[in-house]
C-alpha cells in the first residue's frame, strides 16, 4: 500500500519537521533541494518582475535549515542579498518581502552580521512600499534591542550609531526620516540615551532641510513620554490566590494547571519588577553639549523660515525650555514673544506659557520688560473680559515665580489692587500673585498686604540681580542641638530633686533668656499638639487687642456700660503689647544666635535622615507660626518646576453653575469610581449563578406569594373537626 502522505520532494513542511529531527538522515534530500531553489533562482532573474510561489517557498525552507547544514549553505545569505541590491526597486513587492523575512530569519540564527543586513536595509527603504518600511524599521529596533538585552557591546554599538547617523544625513527623505525614528525609539527604549545621539539629533535632525525630520526632531526635545506612559509590560497587578481558588473547585485539567502557573510566573515578574530600584530619566535637553549655541541657531533658523505656524511654536518651546533650563542668555527672544502677545492671537496661552520658561533669575529686569508691558497693557485692562484678565495676571505670577525682579515696585502694586475686583477669576488671580510676594519678596509689596510676619518672613533676605544667597550652614539645623541641650537640662535636674537641695543651685540651669527660648522652641517639636494651642492662644490673644483698639476709635459708650470687662482687656493687651515689643527687639539677636549654633551643628555631626526630616518639620513651623488664615496654603514650596504646566495659566475661578442638570451631573461624576450603595454582590465572578434566597428577592410577589403565606395556625374547633372527621374514615376502612 503507498502512503500518499509522505512524498518529501513537495512536501517541504514535512521535509523541513524531518531534517530538523535527524539532518544526517536527509541530506540527500536536501541537496535536492538546494539544486532545485538554484534552478529556479535563475529563471526568476530573467523575469524578476514577476512573483515565483516555488522560489518563495524554497528560501523559506532553506532558511529554516539553514543551522543544520552551514557548509552547505554558506553561501546562501549572500545569493539573497545580491539579489535584493539587483532588483530591489523592481521586484514584486510579495517577493521582495519574503526574501527580507529569509534574511530577518537567518541573522536571528546569527548566521549573518546585523551591519551587512542594516546596510542592505537601508537602501530597500527607497522603495515605494509603505509596509516594507514599517517592517523593517520594527526589525532593526528589536534586533539592536536584542544585541544590547544582556550587555552593551560598546564596539559594535558605535559603527550601527555611525552609519545611521550618516543616514540621517542623507537627502532622501524617507531614509533621513527612517533614521531618526529609531535613533528616537532606541532613545525611548533606554538603549542609545547617551550624550552622543542627543547631539547628533539637535545638530543634524533640528536643522534638517526635510520637514518631516526637522519636526520629529523637535518633538523629541518636547515629549515626555518616557515619563507619561508606564511600560506595556506593567499589566494590572496579577493576583494568583483567585486562579487558585478557582482551581480548588473546579475540575482538574493540564490546562487550569499550565494556566495557574503562568499567573504565578507574572505574579513573581511584577513583584520583581517592583522591587527593583526606579530608573530616574533626564530630559534630553540637559544632555546637550552646547545649549547657547543649540538655542541662538534654533532662534536664527525660526526667524527666517517659512514653515507652518506649527512648527514654529514647537521651535519657540524648545527654545524656551532651553532658556529656562540652562539659564541662558538669548535677548532677541523677549521682544519677540512680545510682538505676539495680543489676546485674539491664535494659541496665545503657548506663547505665554513660552514667555514663562524663557524667563529665570539671571535674565536682566530690563529685557523681560516689554513682555511684562505687553502684558499689562493688551490682558490686564478692564476694557477685555474678565477670563482675558485671569490668564494675564496667571502669566504675570508664572513669570514672577521664576524672575522675581521682572516686575517692578509700582506695576506690582497697580496689578495686586485686582484683589478686590468684582469677577472672581480676577480676584483669585490677583491673590495668588500677593501670595507669591509675600513668600519671596514681600518688601515690594504694600505695607497691608505683606499678611502678618512669621518666623520665616522675618529671616527671608530680599535679593539683588545676580545676588547668590550661599550658605555655609544648613537652616534649621539648630534645632537638632537645641534638644541635645533639653536632654542635658532633664538630667541634670532628676537627681538634684532626689537630693532636696537648696533653691540656690536650681539658678545654674538657665543662665540667660537665650537658653530658656531655645528650650521652649525644642519643647513645642517635641508636642505638636501643645504648639498649635499656644499659637491658638496669641492668635485669640491678637485678635482681642485688635478688636479692642477698633472699639477705642468708634466711641467711648461701651467704655461706661462694661467697666470690670474693659479693665481686664486693657491689662491683657497691654501684656500682648509688651510681648510683641520683646519680639521684635530680640528677634535679630535671635536670627544671628540661630546661625551660629546651626554652623556648630553642621561642623560637629553628620546628620541622619531622621534629622533631615526634624529640620525640614521645623521649617515649615517657621512659615506656619503667626499666620491666622489656611495653613495649609503656605506649605506648597515656593520652588519653580522645570516647566511651566499650561493649566497653571488657563486656571481660571469660575462661580459654578446652580441649575438642576449641573447639580446632577457633579453628583453622577462623584459616584463613577464609588461602591454600589445598597446590597453588596460578593461574588468572584459576576457571571456565576445566584442562591436561591437571593433569587426570590427580584421575583414578583405573583411568583412566591404561596410560599409568603406559609404556614396557617388552625383553631381548636377545627382541629377537633379534622380529628372527628379522621376517626370516622378509620372505622369505614375496617
Amino acid at each position: 500500500m503507498v502512503r500518499h502522505n509522505n512524498q518529501l520532494p513537495n512536501n517541504l513542511t514535512q521535509l523541513q519537521n524531518l531534517i530538523k529531527r535527524d539532518p544526517d538522515s536527509y541530506k540527500d534530500e536536501f541537496r535536492q533541494q538546494l539544486a532545485h531553489f538554484e534552478t529556479t533562482l535563475e529563471i526568476f532573474n530573467l523575469n524578476p518582475t514577476q512573483y515565483n510561489k516555488k522560489l518563495d517557498e524554497q528560501a523559506m525552507f532553506l532558511a529554516q535549515v539553514t543551522q543544520c547544514y552551514q557548509n552547505e549553505m554558506k553561501d546562501f545569505p549572500q545569493k539573497i542579498v545580491d539579489i535584493l541590491k539587483m532588483h530591489n526597486t523592481t521586484m514584486h513587492s510579495d517577493m521582495r518581502l519574503s526574501l527580507c523575512k529569509c534574511l530577518i530569519l537567518i541573522r536571528n540564527k546569527n548566521f549573518v552580521s546585523a551591519f551587512d543586513l542594516l546596510e542592505l536595509f537601508f537602501s530597500l527603504i527607497k522603495c515605494q512600499d509603505k509596509h516594507l518600511r514599517e517592517y523593517l524599521k520594527t526589525h532593526i529596533i528589536t534586533d539592536i534591542k536584542n544585541m544590547n538585552m544582556k550587555h552593551k557591546d560598546m564596539k559594535l554599538n558605535s559603527t550601527l550609531q555611525n552609519f545611521i547617523f550618516s543616514m540621517l544625513r542623507e537627502t532622501n527623505a524617507k531614509t533621513a526620516k527612517l533614521a531618526i525614528d529609531i535613533l528616537i525609539e532606541l532613545y525611548h527604549k533606554n538603549i542609545w540615551n547617551d550624550h552622543k545621539t542627543v547631539n547628533i539629533i539637535a545638530d543634524v535632525g533640528c536643522f534638517s532641510k526635510v520637514t518631516k525630520v526637522m519636526v520629529a526632531s523637535l518633538k523629541f526635545f518636547l515629549s515626555r513620554d518616557e515619563e507619561e506612559k508606564p511600560d506595556s509590560d506593567s499589566d494590572d497587578d496579577v493576583d494568583p490566590r483567585d486562579t487558585m481558588i478557582a482551581n480548588k473547585f473546579n475540575k482538574k485539567t493540564r490546562k487550569r494547571d499550565k494556566m495557574l502557573d503562568k499567573v504565578k510566573k507574572i505574579a513573581k515578574k511584577n513583584k520583581r519588577k517592583k522591587e527593583k530600584a526606579p530608573i530616574f530619566n533626564f530630559s534630553a535637553l540637559h544632555l546637550i553639549n552646547n545649549p547657547q549655541g543649540f538655542a541662538e541657531k534654533l532662534f536664527k533658523q525660526m526667524e527666517s523660515s517659512n514653515e507652518r505656524f506649527e512648527v514654529k511654536l514647537m521651535t519657540l518651546d524648545v527654545v524656551s525650555r532651553l532658556i529656562g533650563l540652562h539659564d541662558l542668555f538669548l535677548f532677541n527672544y523677549y521682544p519677540f514673544i512680545a510682538r505676539l502677545l495680543m489676546p485674539h492671537q491664535r494659541e496665545v496661552t503657548r506663547i505665554l506659557q513660552f514667555a514663562a520658561q524663557a524667563s529665570h533669575e539671571l535674565v536682566p529686569p530690563e529685557v523681560i520688560e516689554p513682555i511684562m508691558k505687553a502684558i499689562a497693557n493688551n490682558f490686564i485692562t478692564e476694557r477685555n473680559s474678565t477670563d482675558v484678565m485671569a490668564v494675564g495676571l496667571n502669566a504675570v505670577r508664572e513669570i514672577c515665580a521664576r524672575c522675581p525682579l521682572a516686575i517692578g515696585e509700582d506695576l506690582l502694586r497697580d496689578l495686586v489692587q485686582y484683589k478686590s475686583y468684582k469677577e472672581k477669576s480676577v480676584m483669585m488671580a490677583a491673590r495668588s500673585l500677593i501670595q507669591l510676594y509675600r513668600q519671596s519678596m514681600p518688601s515690594l509689596l504694600h505695607k497691608k498686604d505683606r499678611g502678618r510676619p512669621s518666623e520665616a518672613s522675618i529671616e527671608l533676605k530680599t535679593k539683588k540681580y545676580g545676588e547668590v544667597d550661599t550658605k555655609d550652614y544648613i537652616p534649621g539645623s539648630e534645632v537638632l542641638l537645641e534638644k541635645e541641650e533639653i536632654k542635658e537640662k532633664k538630667g541634670k535636674k532628676k537627681p538634684k530633686s532626689k537630693n532636696d537641695d537648696s533653691e540656690d543651685e536650681w539658678v545654674d540651669v538657665a543662665s540667660s533668656d537665650s537658653e530658656i527660648n531655645i528650650s521652649t522652641d525644642s519643647e513645642d517639636e517635641n508636642t505638636d499638639d501643645e504648639v498649635e494651642e499656644i499659637e491658638e492662644e496669641e492668635e485669640s490673644k491678637d485678635e482681642e487687642s485688635e478688636s479692642e483698639l477698633e472699639d477705642e476709635d468708634k466711641g467711648e459708650q461701651n467704655k461706661t456700660e462694661n467697666k470690670n470687662g474693659n479693665d481686664s482687656s486693657k491689662n491683657e493687651t497691654a501684656k500682648s503689647r509688651k510681648i510683641l515689643k520683646a519680639k521684635q527687639s530680640s528677634s535679630k539677636t535671635n536670627i544671628e544666635e540661630k546661625i551660629k549654633v546651626a554652623r556648630e551643628a553642621a561642623m560637629d555631626k553628620i546628620f541622619t535622615d531622621e534629622d533631615f526630616k526634624r529640620i525640614e518639620a521645623a521649617q515649615l513651623k517657621k512659615c506656619v507660626s503667626g499666620v491666622k488664615r489656611n495653613r495649609s496654603v503656605l506649605e506648597e514650596e515656593n520652588e519653580s518646576t522645570e516647566l511651566v504646566q499650561l493649566s497653571a495659566i488657563e486656571n481660571i475661578h469660575k462661580k459654578r453653575k446652580h441649575d438642576k442638570s449641573a447639580r446632577l451631573e457633579t453628583v453622577l461624576k462623584g459616584r463613577e469610581e464609588r461602591d454600589k450603595y445598597g446590597y453588596k454582590d460578593r461574588r468572584k465572578n459576576a457571571n456565576c449563578s445566584k442562591t436561591n434566597r437571593e433569587k426570590k428577592k427580584t421575583k414578583s410577589y405573583q411568583m412566591v406569594k404561596h410560599k409568603a403565606r406559609g404556614k396557617i395556625k388552625r383553631s381548636f374547633k377545627e382541629k377537633q373537626i379534622a380529628f372527628r372527621n379522621y376517626l370516622i374514615k378509620q372505622k369505614k376502612m375496617r
